[in-house]
């Protein structure tokens, strides 16, 4: 079987793991491939005033909450510093600052303990978010669709990964958080489009769908989101009648038809028997819906990680810390923070 449960507890290194790329400080402790604890901190009521996530007040309330998020997470573990094998960290990409909070925390704990220091894509930690609950076998191609990023990779193994396609323009989750905007939906605008979608009808709007030209050398399957993002504020700016339902609803479409099409193309044409769907955007109830039926016409298995596994976490982190310290790789405590980080170059600067 391609998917089969993992063992309750799988005896290991033990991991110490900071997420901080964004807005969402997180800790986690993993005991091999057994997730201990998994603490997340949400900054929504820092960020609920301006719409969106200010960057410079994302690092401030990392300062905040990093340590108390570790130490809830040592506690939830039952454990302390001093049973710790190794510390891991994202150190991109994300927000720079943000990164910087939580690459330095760890890195101190690893200089002060004199513990291996695994610094992580955060990218590749969402690309292996699935394999927390499932050993889901290689190859597989990954959709990786969030606030700051949409992008098709194929896995071949672990660690060896080709891009097949990226956004050209906007993120989908950016999108989503744009168009939740327009419509007054306030912050975090995506999950609340989501929930309003579903009272909506989702043909009452047709909205355009980028089917971009591929030129030489163009990857085949990237996508765009501006263009809907713009057909929807001129839609909103011009109506006459409240249908906030029926737009968040066609909106929605819209875009998971993107997605959906574009990803399903792409694992037929590399020949993938499964596709998996992580990052905070794949907690969309339309998305999970459409893809897995509309993968199961075609023959091809999807695997989406359970909600809490979506969004930014550290325990998919300590999981691509682990597999790496499996394979005797760990980083020197030189490693920076970066803003742009790419998953097929996974030696951190």
């Amino acid at each position: 079987m391609p998917v089969s449960q993992r063992a309750a507890s799988v005896a290991g290194v033990k991991v110490l793991a900071i997420e901080s790329s964004c807005d969402d400080t997180a800790a986690a402790v993993l005991d091999g491939r057994a997730v201990l604890s998994n603490v997340v901190v949400s900054q929504d009521e820092v960020h609920r005033l301006y719409g969106g996530v200010v960057p410079e007040l994302a690092s401030r309330a990392h300062m905040s909450a990093i340590t108390p998020t570790i130490e809830r997470a040592l506690d939830e573990a039952d454990c302390g510093l001093a049973d710790l094998d190794a510390v891991a960290a994202t150190y991109g990409p994300g927000l720079i600052g943000s990164l910087i909070v939580g690459l330095c925390t760890a890195k101190t704990i690893a200089f002060a303990r004199g513990l291996p220091f695994v610094g992580v894509n955060h990218l590749e930690g969402h690309l292996l978010s699935v394999q927390l609950e499932a050993a889901v076998d290689f190859p597989y191609v990954a959709l990786l669709v969030s606030g700051g990023h949409t992008s098709l990779y194929l896995a071949r193994a672990f660690g060896d990964y080709e891009l097949l396609g990226a956004t050209r323009d906007d993120a989908a989750g950016e999108a989503f958080d744009k168009v939740a905007k327009l419509l007054g939906l306030g912050y975090p605008g995506g999950r609340r489009l989501d929930e309003l979608a579903q009272s909506g009808d989702p043909v009452a709007h047709h909205f355009p769908r980028a089917r971009l030209k591929v030129k030489r050398g163009d990857r085949r399957f990237d996508f765009s989101f501006s263009g809907i993002k713009t057909a929807v504020a001129l839609h909103v700016r011009d109506r006459e009648r409240a249908d906030d339902a029926d737009v968040a609803a066609s909106f929605q479409e819209a875009v998971v038809d993107m997605l959906v099409d574009t990803s399903l193309s792409a694992t037929r044409h590399v020949g993938a028997p499964r596709l998996v769907v992580a990052g905070g955007v794949s907690a969309n109830s339309r998305l999970r819906q459409r893809v897995v039926g509309d993968a199961g016409t075609l023959g091809i298995e999807v695997v989406i990680p359970s909600l809490r596994y979506c969004t930014d976490n550290a325990a998919m982190i300590g999981l691509a810390a682990t597999m790496r310290l499996e394979r005797g790789q760990r980083d020197g405590l030189d490693v920076n923070a970066a803003a742009v980080a790419d998953l097929q170059q996974l030696s951190p600067p």
